[in-house]
């Protein structure tokens, strides 16, 4: 990924922070078919120096027959992202040198991918995964509610992915090549629009130097 020196975040604390908050990713793989590509939520867990992604998807998607196991598969988390107006920058009054741009948050992890069809391994991660995203709910739903021969049928139905993350980037493109007076610009704009990806963003812009 090209990240000009400005945009990039390798803190790996930060990096892992955007995985757990936007885990729905997507998975790249090459095999003899050429590139192919799944999304998927993943679970992060702190195994290794970098952490470990896990994830799963249907016996029917061919993504983990067709794959090669010798080259590094890419997980790519989308955080937080918008659309900038060049009218939010003081610039535009003052010489009128601006265009429109888009901010973003954006982190690959690159790895190995293995094929995990284990039974007590699949039923952890589902039920870590679950935890996961039910933690805010009133009363969580747990894998216990269901049927366990109906789990049971569920769960041979699937196969897990595991990635121990070799390599992280980050892009971190949130207006540090502006003028203090533009990003205030910025971060008023966003504030003004008043959506929740407009103060997540805003938020953002404020806090990167």
């Amino acid at each position: 990924m090209y990240i000009p020196r400005a945009n990039q975040e390798d803190r790996v604390p930060v990096l892992h922070k955007l995985i757990e908050d936007h885990p729905f990713a997507s998975l790249i793989t090459m095999g003899s078919s050429g590139l192919f590509a799944s999304h998927i939520p993943m679970v992060l867990e702190q195994n290794g120096a970098m952490g470990q992604l896990r994830g799963h998807i249907s016996r029917a998607n061919s993504q983990w027959r067709d794959y090669t196991p010798a080259v590094e598969a890419l997980a790519i988390f989308s955080g937080p992202q918008h659309y900038i107006t060049p009218n939010w920058y003081l610039e535009k009054q003052e010489t009128g040198k601006v265009v429109p741009t888009w901010n973003y948050v954006v982190v690959h992890a690159y790895g190995y991918l293995k094929v995990i069809e284990d039974g007590e391994w699949l039923m952890t991660h589902l039920t870590s995964l679950t935890n996961i995203h039910e933690a805010d709910s009133p009363v969580p739903w747990k894998i216990g509610d269901a049927p366990a021969d109906y789990i049971a049928a569920l769960r041979r139905g699937i196969v897990g992915l595991e990635m121990t993350i070799e390599r992280l980037e980050g892009k971190w493109k949130v207006s540090q090549n502006r003028s203090e007076q533009d990003r205030d610009g910025v971060a008023k704009g966003l504030a003004e629009l008043n959506t929740a990806d407009s103060l997540e963003m805003k938020a953002l812009v404020e806090r990167r130097d």
